[in-house]
């Protein structure tokens, strides 16, 4: 009998990764559901589970070393190996570019680049030993320097989103390097990672204001979920292909 895949997805008891998650259990992977709130998380993959996908709730901070660290233990014990890790916990904090201090930034950091970096090192073991691993990190379109260098978008006439948007940038980067470091390892060369956008989706993050639907932004991170072999490595892509970095 051939192995369900496995996949991790971080804060997925709603929004975005609640869509990934549902998407990729209805594909017969099994979906381990992080979130910082064991009760939601738990009610959320129930709700998942209910609709016929397999989906485990799993106790994940992703500012915390030591739930990271346990929740990769907790996988590594009962499935011993990782096939996909979407990274898709974050924060936005709204605050004028003249107002922002390095506090609004810090918290901004922790959660969407520092949480990122600390989820691929503990879990970097079990990727290895996945025939096709694949990272999704989820970044943003405001992360774009090419567009926010144009007064004439959106992204250029934003002024309350320099940490949201800076530290999306970095993630853009990070996802670039170790892309390039992995293609340069032969025990590591076989892990696809790439920087996703949604776009601008409904979400409680934008307090509902997106105009997408999460069904629409989960598609480019289900995609890149699943990849051939053949496919991309360090990308920065929306569904309609690269973005302009």
């Amino acid at each position: 009998m051939t192995k369900k895949p496995i996949a991790l997805i971080t804060g997925a008891n709603k929004g975005l990764g609640k869509e990934v998650a549902r998407q990729l259990g209805r594909l017969g992977m099994r979906v381990y559901l992080g979130s910082r709130d064991v009760e939601r998380g738990q009610v959320a993959a129930d709700g998942l589970t209910r609709e016929g996908a397999e989906v485990v709730a799993i106790a994940l901070d992703v500012t915390d070393d030591a739930s990271i660290v346990a929740a990769a233990r907790h996988i590594e014990d009962r499935e011993g190996l990782l096939d996909v890790l979407v990274n898709n916990a974050g924060v936005l904090h709204r605050v004028p570019a003249l107002e922002s201090d390095a506090a609004n930034m810090l918290a901004t950091y922790d959660v969407n680049v520092f949480g990122t970096v600390r989820t691929i090192h503990a879990f970097q073991p079990l990727l290895q030993r996945s025939p096709h691993p694949r990272i999704v990190n989820i970044t943003s379109t405001s992360a774009s320097m090419t567009l926010t260098s144009d007064p004439a978008t959106a992204f250029g006439q934003s002024d309350t989103i320099v940490a949201y948007a800076s530290s999306k940038a970095a993630v853009t980067m990070t996802s670039l390097q170790y892309a390039n470091a992995f293609r340069r390892h032969p025990s590591h060369e076989h892990i696809k990672i790439n920087a996703a956008t949604p776009g601008h989706i409904a979400t409680d993050l934008n307090s509902h204001a997106g105009t997408r639907t999460v069904q629409q932004g989960a598609k480019i991170v289900v995609d890149l979920a699943t990849l051939p072999d053949s496919g991309p490595s360090g990308g920065y892509v929306n569904e309609n292909g690269p973005l302009p970095w």
